[in-house]
C-alpha cells in the first residue's frame, strides 16, 4: 500500500513537473532561446519547489512559485537587471523565490479567507515562512543552503548521464550513490571490481566538474 502511495505521488509530481513546464514555455513563447529557458526550469525547478513546499504550501501553490519565480528571472535578465557585482545568483533566485513564496500565502489568505482565529500570540497566526524567518541566524536561508547543495548534485547528475556509457553511470549510481560495496556492484552488474574504481573515478571527475559549473554564479 505505502509503495501504491509512493507510485502514485511520484506519478502526480511528473504530471505537475510536465504541465508547469509547458505552460512555462508557452508564456515565453514571444521571447528569445525558450531552449535555455526549458534548461533552466529543468535545473532549479526542484529546489524552488522543495522551499516552497517546506515553506508551508501545498504542491500546486509550490508549482506556482516554481512557474512565477523562473517567469521573474527571465524577465528581470531580459532587462539587463540582474547585476553579478551586486550578488550571487543563489541569493538572488533566493529572494525571488522567497518573494513568490510570499505572494502565495497572501493568495491563499485573500482567495479562501480562511485565516486562523486570533490566538493572542500565539505563533500559529503566522505563516510557516514568517516563522521560518530568523533575524538571527536566517532560517529560510538555511533551508535553501541545503536545498541548494543537494539540487547541484542531482542536477549535475542528470547532466553527467548524458557524457557517459550506461554502465559507468549505473556502476557509479550503485557504488557511490547507493552505497554497494565493490563485490555487490561487481556481481550484480557483471563487471570486475577494476571497472567498478574506473567508473567511479571517471564520472566522479565528470560529475564534480559539472557541479563547479552550477554553482559559479554565471548565469
Amino acid at each position: 500500500m505505502a509503495k501504491d502511495n509512493i507510485q502514485e505521488k511520484d506519478a502526480e509530481l511528473k504530471s505537475c513537473y510536465e504541465a508547469t513546464r509547458k505552460s512555462l514555455i508557452a508564456r515565453l513563447q514571444n521571447w528569445e532561446d525558450q531552449r535555455t529557458w526549458d534548461e533552466f526550469y529543468k535545473t532549479y525547478w526542484r529546489l524552488i519547489y522543495s522551499v516552497a513546499m517546506k515553506s508551508g504550501l501545498r504542491s500546486d501553490e509550490a508549482f506556482d512559485v516554481v512557474q512565477e519565480t523562473i517567469l521573474g528571472i527571465a524577465k528581470q535578465s531580459k532587462e539587463n537587471r540582474y547585476d553579478p557585482n551586486a550578488g550571487s545568483f543563489k541569493s538572488w533566485l533566493l529572494n525571488m523565490t522567497r518573494w513568490r513564496i510570499g505572494d502565495q500565502f497572501r493568495k491563499r489568505k485573500k482567495d479562501t479567507a480562511m485565516s486562523l482565529p486570533d490566538r493572542g500570540d500565539d505563533d500559529r497566526n503566522t505563516s510557516v515562512i514568517e516563522r521560518m524567518e530568523d533575524p538571527n541566524g536566517g532560517t529560510l536561508e538555511k533551508v535553501w543552503d541545503a536545498e541548494w547543495a543537494d539540487n547541484l548534485t542531482q542536477a549535475a547528475l542528470q547532466k553527467v548521464k548524458s557524457k557517459v556509457s550506461v554502465k559507468q553511470f549505473q556502476i557509479y549510481d550503485c557504488y557511490v550513490v547507493k552505497g554497494w560495496d565493490t563485490r555487490k556492484v561487481a556481481r550484480e552488474l557483471g563487471v570486475s571490481v577494476t571497472q567498478v574504481y574506473l567508473a567511479k573515478h571517471r564520472v566522479g571527475a565528470i560529475l564534480k566538474k559539472e557541479i563547479s559549473q552550477l554553482d559559479g554564479d554565471a548565469f
